[in-house]
């Protein structure tokens, strides 16, 4: 089943995220090779694709995954959330509709 992964960046975590950035980056390596990765990326701080030094506020992420308790394992070993980028990360199973 699909979950989508919800992450919100901690007040003053843009140092930890680059800092954690290469390794988070390979999780999502592995779950892309693993053929389960339908998509992921940042939340801007500003209306820009490039946000510069206002940073971002959070991360999406939709996966693939054996169960709820799995996605959410997953999510509790990102760097993000145990070197305290994420304040906190919801996961939620995920029903894709569009695009077919």
């Amino acid at each position: 089943m699909l979950y989508a992964l919800i992450g919100e960046d901690a007040p003053g975590s843009h140092e930890k995220r680059m800092a954690v950035r290469a390794e988070h980056l390979a999780r999502l390596q592995a779950l892309q090779a693993d053929g389960r990765l339908i998509l992921a990326g940042p939340c801007p701080a500003v209306d820009s694709a490039d946000p510069g030094p206002a940073g971002f506020t959070g991360s999406v992420i939709v996966a693939e995954f054996a169960s709820l308790a799995d996605a959410q394992a997953w999510a509790d070993a990102d760097p993000y959330t145990t070197t305290g980028v994420f304040a906190r990360c919801t996961v939620k199973p995920f029903k894709k509709v569009f695009p077919q």
